[in-house]
């Protein structure tokens, strides 16, 4: 019998071998037909699957590392994640067949409408990152619910309505980096988080008791909102007892619990008094203001009639936004939703009544120039195309937009909600936008930007970029349709960036056709986003800039790397032609050779094909921040530097590195 083994060994039987090879091609066919058919049986358990069109058996849901199926993570032919995020869907989250898929490793469903208690997460004890925020998850998590997730990394369950304690299971998981709690109704103390945990946020909940020491280097913006939480970073706790009942007998008695509150200066009670007489006078002011509109109704009582709000003479260049051409009918009056808690500047009447200039019709929505009866110049932008999430969510994301302030912020000052179109309102930039600046038509009284205001503009946009990616970090692209249109500038060229954080609300199918996010290679060739997205869009941004060159990529609707700016840029440096690169109309660049060659090397190193490749957000900002005048031997060094990056795109064959393991 050995011997017979050993003789088929040695002299292989060529029918064994198609059998074998055979069985081994049906293992591998079987394997794929398994995560199709678990795919579609997930499908099926969703509520609103349009978006997901083209789940379809005939084709594989990957091919390598390239993902054929709309939200779908691929690596080395393997299903490792699934990116389902703002794309309306509901229903019942069917961990059972995603237990049965043994490879995923990510899953996020953030800014969706699922409902009900959180899924049996549990069951997926090799999951790295689960993304669940803004949702409308509801109920008590059970304290185990976490148990045994030994791998997971990345927790996001904010913006939902949960209830009852933070579970413990959450502390005791030992690669946990980033948790987000916010914007839910939990209730208790924090637990104590042993691990290394990078960055949590607690707030808007109604948590109580000391901060965990673990936590106290964390910012207190993200344990705010939690009016009886105390201990750093917040104000220092005061431990007290309540007083005894006095009917109470005290032997029998059991110890009244400790109650922890905050300290509160005389500064804050001061405050607090102001906080009150300052809320009285605006309380006086609006009942005076209300009195003054019933003797004047006239506001309230426009007629139906659209014709009737024209203004005499009204032309093409000027029309009424209620105008048949303009943003919206009488029928459709509402309540303008102001962000910035101020009193009503203005309603939506003052809008309808306003003369409007058409600034733009872009792929997302018109804009239009609006000045109101008191002289204000606003801008008003309707979107049709800004129904991916449901009311609710809508005014959600725009209330967390409000929250945001920074100098190099366009504020959304108001929006009128419609299930058919919505609109938001900006102020009005009398200087326009960077684009203009750089490709409008220059003269002696509108002559080119010099070095330093452009300089000074890609120094205000780093920062405007940076704050977004720490107060948005559940966004996979905190900007998503950077570009110079979406550059304003004020009177001393400060740059404000505008249109950002739009994609959760944006249509998906328009996203992906016109937002410059979607025009990366990244997307381009693995069908997908990331963090670094708004990076690649800075880089070229900064390319934009020195070279005074329109982008191929604003004005196609996909990414050509034959055609991109960086390998036009690549192509005149390999001539050995570097000066050809810069904007011949830029002034004020005599002693500036130095710190525009630094600035061209941060560019390029930003557009890189692979994602993976391109440096961190806050390193591309330190570095632009840190840029001087080089003398003539560190500019011979960073030309270097320059050309030894072109060499390395050159060598590259644009094939990109796996997803981040």
């Amino acid at each position: 019998m050995g011997t017979h083994i050993a003789r088929l060994v040695r002299t292989p039987n060529p029918s064994l071998l198609l059998v074998l090879l055979s069985l081994l091609q049906l293992a591998f066919v079987s394997l794929g037909d398994t995560d199709i058919e678990n795919l579609l049986t997930f499908k099926d358990s969703l509520s609103n699957p349009s978006s997901l069109r083209n789940w379809n058996a005939s084709i594989s849901p990957c091919n390598g590392d390239i993902a054929n199926w709309i939200g779908v993570l691929c690596l080395k032919n393997k299903i490792w994640g699934l990116q389902l995020e703002s794309m309306g869907l509901g229903g019942l989250v069917n961990i059972e067949i995603l237990d049965a898929m043994p490879t995923l490793r990510i899953i996020s469903l953030m800014n969706n409408n699922f409902e009900g208690k959180i899924p049996e997460i549990k069951k997926l004890g090799e999951l790295k990152a689960l993304y669940l925020s803004n949702n409308r998850f509801t109920g008590d998590i059970p304290d185990n619910a976490f148990e045994g997730m030994r791998s997971l990394k990345n927790l996001f369950l904010a913006n939902n309505a949960f209830t009852g304690k933070i579970p413990s299971s959450l502390a005791t998981l030992p690669r946990l980096l980033v948790l987000k709690m916010e914007g839910n109704q939990f209730v208790g103390r924090i637990p104590d988080f042993k691990q290394n945990v990078k960055v949590v946020n607690f707030a808007n909940n109604e948590l109580e008791g000391p901060i965990p020491a673990s936590l106290s280097n964390m910012s207190a913006s993200m344990f705010s909102g939690n009016k009886n939480l105390c201990g750093p970073p917040l104000e220092k706790c005061s431990l007290i007892s309540p007083p005894p009942s006095p009917s109470a007998v005290p032997s029998a008695s059991p110890q009244p619990p400790l109650i922890y509150k905050k300290t509160i200066s005389a500064l804050q009670i001061a405050l607090i008094v102001i906080s009150i007489l300052l809320l009285l006078a605006i309380i006086a002011t609006v009942i005076f203001v209300l009195s003054k509109r019933k003797q004047n109704p006239g506001l309230l009582n426009a007629t139906d009639d659209d014709s009737s709000m024209l203004p005499p003479n009204s032309n093409d260049q000027e029309k009424k936004i209620s105008d048949s051409g303009g943003m919206m009918k009488r029928s459709d009056y509402g309540k303008l939703i102001f962000l910035k808690g101020e009193i009503d500047r203005f309603d939506l009447h003052d809008l309808l009544r306003a003369s409007a200039e058409v600034l733009g019709s872009g792929n997302l929505g018109a804009s239009y120039k609006a000045v109101i009866m008191n002289g204000e110049a606003l801008v008003v932008k309707r979107y049709k195309q800004m129904n991916n999430v449901g009311r609710e969510e809508f005014h959600e994301h725009m209330r967390r937009l409000g929250r945001l302030d920074h100098e190099n912020l366009l504020p959304v000052e108001a929006y009128y909600y419609r299930k058919e179109e919505k609109l938001l309102v900006c102020n009005f930039m009398e200087d326009g936008s960077l684009a203009s600046h750089l490709h409008g038509n220059h003269s002696v009284d509108k002559p080119s930007l010099d070095w330093r205001s452009r300089l000074k503009i890609i120094k205000g946009v780093g920062r405007g970029l940076t704050y977004l990616y720490n107060e948005l970090p559940s966004l996979v692209v905190p900007h998503g349709h950077l570009k110079s249109s979406n550059v304003l500038l004020n009177d001393n060229f400060e740059p404000l960036l505008c249109d950002y954080a739009l994609r959760p609300v944006i249509n998906q199918e328009q996203a992906h056709m016109y937002m410059t996010a979607y025009r990366s290679p990244e997307h381009s060739i693995n069908g997908r986003i990331s963090r670094k997205t708004d990076v690649w869009c800075l880089g070229i941004l900064i390319l934009e800039i020195l070279t005074g060159k329109i982008p191929e990529n604003y004005l196609t609707s996909s990414y050509d790397r034959n055609t991109n700016l960086a390998t036009w840029v690549n192509e005149i440096a390999k001539d050995k032609r570097t000066s050809e690169i810069f904007d011949v109309e830029m002034r004020g660049t005599k002693n500036s050779k130095g710190e525009m060659i630094c600035l061209l090397k941060i560019g390029l190193s930003c557009c890189e094909d692979d994602p993976d490749a391109r440096p961190e957000l806050k390193e591309v900002v330190q570095e632009i921040e840190e840029m001087k005048d080089r003398d003539e031997h560190e500019l011979s060094t960073t030309i270097g530097e320059v050309n030894a990056i072109m060499s390395s795109r050159n060598a590259r064959d644009g094939a990109f590195s796996s997803f981040n393991r």
